[in-house]
C-alpha cells in the first residue's frame, strides 16, 4: 500500500492534501499530523479518500509511508527531520528556513521550488561562480500584520537574518540561500500597500552574466503569508516521488 504522511494540516497541508483526493497524487492512504488534532479531523472529514491520523510522528513513521510533507513550522522540521532520515523516508520540507541552521544532508531531503522558479538556472550558475544575489520581496502590509498607508522598507540586509525574522513568509530567501551560498544572498522586503499580490524580483550578478527574475503570485486565500504557488510546487515534487514507487 502506497502511504503519504503530510504534518501539519493548516492552509498548505490542505492543498495538498486536495490534490491526492482528486488523484493529482497517486495515494492509496493519507496520513495526517498535526498538534491540533481537532484541526487535523477537520480536514479527514473533508476529505473522500482512505485518511489515516496519528498522534505522533512515531506512529507516523510505524505506517510506513514513502515520503512525508512537512507543512508545519522551522520548528518542526528541527524536532522530526533525523528521525524521518534514520527511518529511511523520503522527506519533503516546507518550513526551508530550518535547514539553514541543521547541519544535515540526504538525497532523502527534497525542497520544492516554492514561490519562485529558475532554480536550475541559479543553481548552474553557483557551479560556476555567482557574486551577489538580491531578492526584493513586495508584500501587502496585511500579509506583514502592518498597517502603512505609504511602502515601508521592512527589512534590508542577510539572508539568514530574514528566515529568523519572517519564518512563515520568506521562505524564498532560504530557497535561493541553500540553492547559491547564504553569505552572497542579500534580502529586501517591503510592505507596500499598492500591491495585492506577493511579489518577488531576483536579480543575480555571476561569472558569466546577469539574471532577473520577477513573480507576481496571488496568496494563499487561507493563509496570505503563503503563496499559492508554494503548495503547488510541492504538490508536483510529491507527484516526481510518488511515481518512482509505482
Amino acid at each position: 500500500m502506497k502511504r503519504i504522511g503530510i504534518i501539519g494540516c493548516g492552509a498548505i497541508g490542505t492543498v495538498i492534501a486536495r490534490a491526492i483526493e482528486n488523484g493529482i497524487v497517486g495515494c492509496d492512504e493519507l496520513i495526517l499530523y498535526d498538534r491540533n488534532m481537532e484541526r487535523a479531523e477537520d480536514l479527514k472529514k473533508s476529505l473522500q479518500v482512505l485518511v489515516k491520523l496519528v498522534k505522533s510522528l512515531e506512529e507516523m513513521i510505524k505506517l510506513k509511508p514513502i515520503v512525508i510533507v512537512e507543512a508545519a513550522s522551522q520548528q518542526a522540521v528541527k524536532e522530526y527531520t533525523k528521525r524521518i532520515l534514520a527511518a529511511n523516508i523520503e522527506l519533503i520540507i516546507m518550513s526551508v528556513g530550518a535547514l539553514l541552521d541543521l547541519d544535515v544532508k540526504s538525497s532523502k531531503i527534497h525542497i520544492s521550488s516554492g514561490a519562485i522558479g529558475g532554480l536550475d538556472s541559479i543553481s548552474s550558475a553557483a557551479l560556476a561562480g555567482i557574486n551577489e544575489v538580491t531578492l526584493t520581496t513586495r508584500k501587502n502590509p496585511r500579509t506583514l500584520e502592518m498597517e502603512n498607508r505609504e511602502e515601508k522598507l521592512v527589512y534590508d540586509g542577510a539572508a539568514e537574518e530574514a528566515v529568523r525574522l519572517f519564518p512563515r513568509g520568506i521562505n524564498v530567501a532560504a530557497t535561493l540561500a541553500l540553492t547559491t551560498q547564504p553569505e552572497k544572498v542579500k534580502v529586501k522586503i517591503i510592505s507596500d500597500p499598492k500591491v495585492d499580490r506577493n511579489v518577488h524580483e531576483i536579480k543575480i550578478k555571476w561569472k558569466y552574466g546577469d539574471m532577473f527574475l520577477k513573480f507576481a503570485n496571488d496568496p494563499h486565500p487561507e493563509n496570505p503569508k503563503t503563496s499559492a504557488l508554494a503548495a503547488w510546487s510541492a504538490i508536483n515534487l510529491l507527484k516526481e516521488i510518488s511515481e518512482k514507487y509505482t
